[in-house]
């Protein structure tokens, strides 16, 4: 009986593990275009993190060690709205629905970060993976903050 019940959840843990990652961190939007709405009616740019959350290990790491920790988010919300895209394995239709956004922003990669001011011009790029502290992370939104305004 041990083993059938080990066997079970070992068929429907990874199930699990996958549902689990397949949900935005609190704090964040899945809506793109809710975002930007929002965005203009808050006078905020949109940061949009596109992610593999449950198979790319950079991606969990960066959202473990940074995306969902409380002060980046109460920090970062100040001036953005929180938008993560994902393209789990374990959930196709998550997928599927994020594709066109990937496509159309050119995203090759993940995880990928893409900032854009509230009327959707992009004015930065760059890979999350290499801010691995809050503090690392929240100082280059700030400069990417700083170099749009100069623009």
């Amino acid at each position: 009986m041990k083993s059938i019940t080990h066997l079970a959840l070992f068929a429907v843990g990874p199930a699990l593990i996958s549902s689990a990652f397949a949900n935005a961190p609190e704090g964040w939007s899945t809506d793109l275009e809710k975002a930007f709405a929002q965005a203009k009616k808050e006078k905020k740019a949109v940061l949009v993190e596109f992610t593999g959350s449950d198979w790319c290990p950079p991606c969990i790491a960066v959202r473990k060690a940074v995306l969902t920790k409380k002060e980046f988010i109460e920090k970062a919300s100040k001036d953005f709205v929180l938008v993560e895209l994902d393209f789990p394995k374990g959930d196709k239709a998550v997928a599927e629905k994020n594709e066109p956004a990937r496509e159309k922003y050119g995203v090759e990669g993940f995880p990928t970060v893409i900032l854009f001011n509230a009327e959707g011009k992009q004015f930065s790029t760059f890979n999350p993976a290499q801010f691995m502290k809050v503090d690392a992370f929240l100082g280059h939104l700030k400069g990417e903050l700083e170099k749009k305004e100069l623009d």
